[in-house]
């Protein structure tokens, strides 16, 4: 278990849903990656995240796929390239990452709560 909470540290962790509109391999990871483009709506608007999701998704599948993601890290430097948001997932048995699903589409930008 890890350390209790108060409600006022988890609203400080900005996550929003974003639909991934570019995304294509990163071969210069040190791990497997995709470079994914998500536009997060007008008050967030298109951010870039390198994610390691080999395992079960290629590019082309993630496009127009709803994410989660917190938008309000500050960004890293991931290689050559400038991660500016996290995408939210769990690790399957093996430690693959599984991405977050949203249920049914919602608009972009949506903040959870």
């Amino acid at each position: 278990m890890t350390d209790i909470i108060a409600f006022g540290d988890f609203l400080k962790v900005d996550i929003r849903v974003g639909t991934v509109v570019a995304a294509e391999p990163y071969p210069e990871a040190r791990k497997p990656a995709i470079k994914v483009t998500v536009d997060f709506g007008p008050e967030i608007g298109v951010k870039r995240s390198s994610a390691q999701l080999t395992r079960y998704y290629t590019p082309q599948s993630l496009i127009g796929r709803q994410v989660a993601g917190v938008v309000n890290f500050p960004p890293r430097q991931i290689g050559k390239f400038m991660s500016e948001v996290l995408v939210l997932g769990f690790p399957d048995a093996d430690g693959e990452v599984v991405l977050v699903a949203v249920e049914r589409p919602v608009p972009d930008g949506g903040r959870l709560f």
